[in-house]
């Protein structure tokens, strides 16, 4: 069945909830800007944001980044882990979870930085479509941080391999650098942790699948369709990845059958426009001669199960006493996703929320950390954060809301960006951009197909294009 997240009117209510005489102010402080040092871990899309937020506020920054080159997620590689499930906690990790086909389930307009657009290159090198392929995406990281300098705030092939608090509010950071003897020990001021949450898989529970024969694997270690050739795969999941990866699928398997909490548990039904795949209810049972059961009564024999099924909040390297936990996927307590009310400032997490356009949010994240790491802007006190924090959670759990859809953001995206631009001082989120994200969601459902190349928003491109001769016009190319 459907969880039902809360209604907008609380969420926001809850979101705004600070006492009056502790608002952030809509303005910088006339207070001396304080410069920290500040380690951020990970050089994906958020530790880009937050590194050059960071320093244009003044602060000294070192990116700590485990891979040699930066993008995160966003770097693709056909190499796959060794346990193909992603169970295994000493597997050698592979960060992304990238498939060879993906293309953006986003238009290309409403996806980049405030003051960086992600636009097609006039020369038409790249991949200039409006939902282009993900190497595009990583060209326009690879871009941005050329742009801006960030590069030189990075430092490669560095895993943190610890945090820790230690005495005066500062934090200890171990990291290891490859194929380096020994262990680097700094101390800096405040982390932003930035590690991304893409890669520690989450597995369906499906009963009796511990005597199945089959192959289960989870999307975390899919690439390619072809060595699918001729199976039949049983595919749980519903979200972009489960529909974009069957659809992959159906080109080489025998069968594809897609599994939905979704939908009814009596639900069975011939995909439109495919002659070789199926939407079923949930799983009832597996069994040791192959078998798989559906709640619908339908009985498959199949050669793989694959889980789409989402990922865990991963923070091995963190050590918080306790102060920061995990609970059904939800990292906690933090004061708008962000803050954990006993660390603040001096701890912090970019890029938590899902279900909304990252980088911008990201963007508004990190302008509102750097601009409290300098004191330019004042969080509410320890107490009235856990209690605005206590508030959401309840909210949460009054509309039966799991602990797992905390940082489920969907349609309050907005609200919630607005709200930190406003804090920051900044303008908050265009009308066309909320405009064009409600119009491809709607297109996705009308024309799943075919929605990265046919649309009816021309009149919002037109509003974002005018917009970002006014941004690039006007924008601060300067490292500081």
């Amino acid at each position: 069945m459907d969880i039902e997240l809360p209604c907008a009117a609380n969420f926001i209510d809850n979101l705004k909830r600070t006492p009056t005489t502790h608002h952030f102010p809509m303005t910088k402080s006339l207070l001396p800007i304080q410069s920290r040092n500040v380690a951020v871990i990970g050089a994906g899309a958020a530790g880009l944001i937050a590194a050059r937020e960071l320093r244009r506020e003044g602060h000294r920054v070192v990116v700590l980044e485990k891979n040699n080159r930066i993008g995160g997620t966003w770097v693709y590689t056909p190499r796959v882990e060794s346990d193909p499930l992603g169970a295994d906690p000493n597997r050698a990790v592979i960060h992304t979870s990238l498939y060879s086909s993906l293309r953006t389930n986003l238009p290309r307009e409403v996806m980049g930085f405030t003051d960086y657009p992600f636009t097609a290159r006039d020369d038409g090198s790249g991949d200039p479509r409006r939902f282009p392929g993900h190497a595009e995406v990583l060209r326009y990281l690879e871009e941005f941080v050329s742009e801006f300098g960030i590069d030189e705030m990075v430092r490669f092939e560095s895993e943190v391999v610890n945090v820790g608090l230690i005495e005066n509010n500062k934090w200890k950071v171990k990291s290891k650098l490859r194929n380096v003897d020994g262990d680097c020990d700094e101390i800096y001021d405040a982390v932003v942790v930035c590690n991304g949450h893409y890669t520690e898989p989450r597995i369906a529970e499906i009963p009796g699948i511990d005597v199945w024969p089959g192959k289960q694997m989870h999307s975390h270690n899919y690439r390619v369709p072809e060595p699918f050739r001729n199976q039949v795969i049983i595919l749980v999941g519903s979200s972009a990845s489960a529909v974009d990866i069957c659809r992959d699928l159906a080109g080489v398997a025998k069968e594809v059958h897609l599994v939905s909490r979704s939908v009814a548990d009596g639900t069975y039904e011939k995909q439109p426009g495919f002659d070789n795949m199926w939407l079923h209810s949930m799983i009832e049972s597996a069994h040791d001669n192959g078998a798989v059961v559906f709640r619908n009564g339908h009985t498959v024999h199949a050669d793989v199960i694959l889980h789409c099924t989402g990922y865990k909040y991963h923070f091995p390297f963190l050590e918080t006493n306790g102060i920061v936990t995990m609970d059904d996927n939800r990292v906690g307590p933090l004061y708008k996703h962000v803050f954990p009310p006993v660390l603040a400032p001096w701890l912090s997490f970019v890029g938590l929320p899902w279900k909304v356009i990252p980088f911008p949010l990201c963007e508004y994240q990190s302008k509102w950390i750097a601009g409290v790491l300098s004191g330019q802007i004042v969080l509410p006190s320890q107490e009235e954060m856990m209690e605005d924090t206590k508030a959401f959670y309840s909210t949460l759990e009054a509309s039966g809301t799991p602990k797992r859809y905390t940082h489920n953001m969907g349609d309050y995206q907005f609200d919630y960006d607005n709200l930190l631009a406003e804090q920051c001082g900044y303008l908050g989120v265009e009308g066309w951009r909320k405009q064009m994200y409600n119009a491809v969601s709607k297109n996705r459902l009308t024309r799943p197909e075919t929605y990265r190349d046919e649309w009816d928003d021309h009149h919002l491109i037109l509003q974002a294009q005018e917009d970002f001769i006014k941004y690039t016009s006007n924008r601060v190319t300067s490292k500081y």
